[in-house]
């Protein structure tokens, strides 16, 4: 081989490792428009951006209606209690030691309220158990106090994620306390199974505008899933006491179109190589980064 063409294709791999490199920082300083997270006063549950969390969230609204019934049914026979029953209503109290159909009554009233609870319930637990058609797996690992990202179907696409600083995540636009390093990116409308574990303690992940919840378990490999139905960054927390940096594990999840997702997986394939190392030797984590115009 000639002199010229080894330089040629050094500087035509250079060129390329350059335009990735420039590619990827040009991608993570642009924030994508955030649709899932906590707002300053906010009352109610994150806006549903996934079927789980539309269905947790018509299991709840037919929770509130039941619990506001009961409410409303014991306050009606207190207030009628103490004006029916009060020492100048009711001079010479009553003595009646047992009734027989009050008994069934307050006895099969709430079974079959918890029958009326637990069918929907049911439903939605299973519902969310397993994806229907997954056409992505994610599988996630918590640490003390960081989360470990794995892509299994793309050549063990691997890498990091940890909390930005107060002063990165105010220069990039993203809220205190949930911007991370390294988001996991998935395409828009995609069914993505989730595979959750945990490498010392128990951890918990979670993203509540998707619908997910799931304990990382040391030694146990646990499943959900979630589809995120529109482009955005969506942030979650851990949700299980796991130490002093507990408060310091945040979750982005950033759902882009399919071609942007394509072209995150293929450049950051590229910046790998095969000892899971970029291709300057950074780890995959430094790499690993949105897809965002």
């Amino acid at each position: 081989m000639s002199k010229s063409s080894i330089f040629a294709k050094m500087g035509a791999a250079i060129s390329a490792f350059g335009l990735t490199l420039a590619v990827n920082a040009a991608m993570a300083q642009s924030t994508p428009p955030i649709v899932g997270a906590p707002k300053d006063w906010q009352l109610g549950l994150q806006e549903a951006a996934s079927p789980v969390k539309e269905r947790l969230d018509s299991f709840h609204d037919l929770l509130l209606w039941i619990i506001a019934g009961i409410v409303l049914f014991v306050l009606a026979l207190l207030v009628y209690v103490m004006l029916r029953f009060n020492r100048r209503a009711n001079p010479t109290p009553s003595t009646t030691t047992h009734h027989t159909w009050l008994e069934i009554a307050w006895t099969g009233i709430p079974v079959l309220i918890l029958l009326v609870i637990a069918v929907p319930s049911f439903r939605v637990l299973y519902y969310m158990e397993k994806a229907p058609n997954p056409e992505l797996t994610v599988k996630i690992t918590g640490h003390q106090w960081y989360w470990s990202f794995e892509y299994p179907d793309h050549e063990g696409l691997a890498f990091d994620a940890r909390m930005l600083e107060d002063e990165e995540a105010k220069a990039k636009g993203e809220p205190r306390l949930l911007a991370v390093d390294n988001r996991i990116v998935v395409p828009v409308g995609a069914q993505v199974r989730v595979l959750v574990t945990g490498a010392d303690v128990i951890h918990s992940f979670a993203i509540p505008a998707l619908g997910v919840k799931k304990d990382a378990v040391p030694g146990r490999l646990n499943e959900t899933w979630f589809q995120a139905e529109r482009e955005g960054l969506y942030y979650g927390q851990c949700s299980e006491i796991c130490g002093t940096g507990h408060g310091y594990m945040p979750i982005a999840i950033e759902a882009v179109p399919r071609e942007r997702f394509d072209q995150w997986l293929a450049q950051t394939k590229q910046a790998m190589n095969s000892n899971g190392t970029t291709s300057n030797g950074a780890q995959p984590s430094q790499v690993a980064q949105t897809t965002s115009p």
